[in-house]
């Protein structure tokens, strides 16, 4: 592969560590919003969940329109809009504006989600797109947890606070996406291109109908969209709880806390790991199907733990495999599908997510329900194993790719 297919790849991944450094910087900034701002414990449940809002009903028409753009322009287009929608989570003087500003900013992250898949199968083969799909989430990997440690203890107070980190962080994320169209639009002329992977696509009604029936009748797609499904509800559900599980278990905050952000970091193992692995091997199946049973053993082995190394080791199997293992597989995976491929990545992805979210949002509310309901966190831990046992069976009835098989059986014969 060209070096420009990689230059755009680290500048994708780079915009990747910009979405979710924006998109979670309200919650490193929660109390002090929440304190300037007079939100309730309801508005404010509201404003952070509402990127994962928007994107259930987004998600699909996101990548609709995608596969007919094409990546270049969709992640310029989207990070634009989350620069700006940044910025008017900044300027924010009540509730509903803050609300809003901040569906604006899911709006242009479904541009991001699904416009990464679609540049990994614009710029490379099938038999890379697992490991290619591994670098740009490990960007959103480290946004997420780079802003929980830098904004509000370092940072924010140098700019004055919330305001002025939003603001700046917003206009920085404005001229990047200026930045990655001027730069995109020279290195995409410089590229070797396939025309099997060109978008032809219009918006016709047609056009529309016909990929739309593609994604809902694939079989092996909408096992992916299980794995998907499960794998966000496991990942939210144990991400917004973990410290509350920890502490239940008399643990102290700080450690609790340490423990929490050891979780988020060794998913990275997973993310790189894991696809470079099944792309050596060549088969999605049984990676699958080990993520899943790791998954499932680490959270029986933080229901049964007796001490701080099983914790730790619970929750480096989770981290690893099941949420940092499967995360860039999801993604890739319909690339390599006969009826899918290249030309309809994005939108595959839209529906994969469209319903992934339902569990991401569903994932935290049972835990918090059942726990309430059983004064434990027994139950609700152990309905989240049984949802990664649920990937792993939905890996095992998954057929390999064809497209995988193919590139395969060339790179053997070469």
């Amino acid at each position: 592969m060209s070096v420009e297919s990689y230059v755009l790849l680290a500048l994708g991944s780079v915009g990747y560590f910009l979405f979710t450094f924006s998109w979670f910087s309200l919650a490193a900034y929660l109390v002090p919003v929440i304190e300037e701002l007079g939100l309730s414990g309801v508005e404010a449940g509201l404003v952070t969940g509402a990127v994962q809002l928007s994107y259930i009903p987004l998600s699909l028409l996101s990548g609709l329109a995608i596969d007919r753009l094409g990546s270049r322009r969709s992640l310029g287009v989207g990070l634009s809009v989350i620069g700006l929608a940044h910025v008017m989570r900044g300027l924010s003087t009540e509730f509903t504006a803050l609300l809003l500003s901040t569906l604006l900013l899911g709006v242009g992250g479904t541009a991001v989600t699904f416009g990464l898949p679609k540049l990994v199968s614009e710029l490379f083969p099938p038999e890379r797109s697992g490991t290619m799909s591994s670098v740009y989430i490990v960007g959103a990997t480290l946004g997420s947890a780079t802003v929980f440690a830098l904004a509000r203890p370092l940072v924010g107070p140098l700019l004055g606070g919330w305001r002025p980190f939003f603001l700046y962080t917003g206009v920085t994320v404005v001229a990047f996406a200026l930045s990655w169209f001027v730069v995109s639009r020279y290195l995409w002329g410089r590229i070797d291109r396939n025309p099997e992977r060109d978008t032809d696509q219009t918006f016709s009604l047609g056009s529309v109908r016909a990929d739309l029936a593609s994604v809902f009748t694939h079989y092996g797609l909408l096992l992916l969209v299980i794995v998907g499904t499960m794998r966000l509800f496991v990942t939210h559900g144990l991400s917004n709880w973990l410290p509350a599980i920890l502490e239940a278990r008399g643990m102290a905050p700080a450690l609790a806390g340490t423990l929490t952000s050891g979780f988020i970091l060794v998913r990275i193992l997973g993310i790189v790991g894991v696809p470079a692995l099944s792309d050596r091997f060549a088969t999605r199946r049984l990676p699958i199907v080990a993520c899943g049973i790791a998954g499932a053993l680490g959270l029986v082995g933080l229901v049964v733990a007796d001490g701080l190394a099983t914790l730790a080791a619970s929750l480096v199997l989770v981290g690893t495999f099941l949420i940092g293992g499967l995360a860039p597989l999801v993604r890739a995976i319909p690339t390599e599908m006969d009826g899918i491929g290249p030309r309809l990545t994005a939108v595959a992805n839209g529906l994969i997510f469209t319903v992934g979210e339902v569990g991401g949002f569903a994932g935290p509310f049972l835990m918090g329900a059942l726990n309430d309901l059983t004064g434990s966190f027994a139950t609700p831990l152990s309905l989240l194993a049984a949802a990664s046992l649920a990937t792993a069976v939905a890996g095992y009835y998954l057929n390999e790719p064809a497209g995988l098989e193919r590139s395969a059986s060339a790179g053997t014969e070469e």
